[in-house]
């Protein structure tokens, strides 16, 4: 594949080592469900197991960000739901579950699963699906003034939508659930001190620091990583997270089915009426010093 959304090259200097870059740096790095960024960055991601040299991946995002979740102008029109067409039918559930397996369980454990050493470089906003990358990887490097959120459960999720297991087995129980429930954004020491991260730097050494990450894994045998990540699959498995990915995709699409009261925020209604950014910004401001 030729890439145009995400750049992906070998370290010039170490042959082991492999960077995929999130390139949509005008959009912050959004992700779609299909096509687009999405599909190099999972092509990007198989060359780079395919690639026999190559012992660890570095994920990072070009720009401001590393990314600011999912493509909030798509969310919802994926399914064909509120295009305004003649004789437009609420979108089924198979069409729903179609898209949202293909997401959660098809791509998404590429990450969690691949048989390198999996490293995020985390600046900016990391938020949604940003978020839920940063966690399957397996290590995460953030700047201090990193903004890691889960904002997009303010659409109404409420703690579904998500594989949640990740979140719950790195922060525990009450504070994944407390992130969730009020889609609040830490700071990258705020997200090391809690076990969001694993390591936390000033913003002008974070790829220093994920360089000197990187470079003391491949000092490990290659033999050893790929046994290492196998049997790293398997204690996944038996923790239950594979489930947590089936949880995460049908979880989506019911909520994408919600029914709101005409008290409740609906921003698939706000979007429609006001635009994208009116939508995102109202989504938010309801929450301005509650959380």
């Amino acid at each position: 594949m030729k890439f145009t959304k995400v750049i992906y090259e070998k370290d010039r200097a170490n042959k082991a080592i492999a960077r995929i870059t999130l390139n949509c740096p005008d959009k912050l790095n959004v992700w779609q469900f299909k096509g687009g960024m999405t599909d190099e960055f999972y092509a990007a991601l198989e060359q780079a197991e395919e690639d026999d040299d190559i012992k660890v991946v570095i994920i990072k995002g070009a720009g401001r960000a590393f990314s600011a979740g999912h493509d909030l102008t798509e969310v919802g029109f994926v399914y064909g739901m509120g295009t305004g067409q003649p004789g437009e039918r609420r979108p089924s559930q198979r069409i729903r579950l179609k898209l949202d397996r293909l997401w959660m369980w098809k791509n998404l454990p590429r990450v969690l699963y691949c048989s390198k050493v999996t490293i995020a470089q985390v600046h900016g906003y990391c938020i949604g699906e940003g978020l839920v990358v940063s966690n399957l990887c397996d290590i995460t490097i953030a700047a201090e003034d990193a903004h890691l959120a889960h904002a997009e459960q303010r659409l109404g999720f409420s703690g579904s939508g998500l594989p949640l297991a990740q979140l719950y087995l790195s922060v525990g129980m009450k504070r994944a659930r407390e992130l969730l429930l009020t889609g609040r954004a830490v700071s990258g020491v705020e997200a090391e001190r809690i076990g969001l991260v694993n390591k936390v730097v000033p913003a002008d050494k974070l790829e220093e620091e994920t360089n000197k990450m990187a470079e003391a894994i491949t000092l490990l045998p290659a033999d050893g990583i790929a046994i290492g990540k196998a049997m790293t699959h398997l204690l996944l498995d038996r923790l239950g997270l594979t489930t947590s990915f089936i949880l995460g995709y049908v979880g989506h699409t019911l909520f994408t089915n919600l029914r709101w009261e005409p008290d409740e925020y609906n921003f698939f209604k706000e979007r429609k009426e006001k635009g994208p950014k009116a939508g995102f910004h109202g989504r938010d401001d309801r929450f301005a010093g509650k959380v």
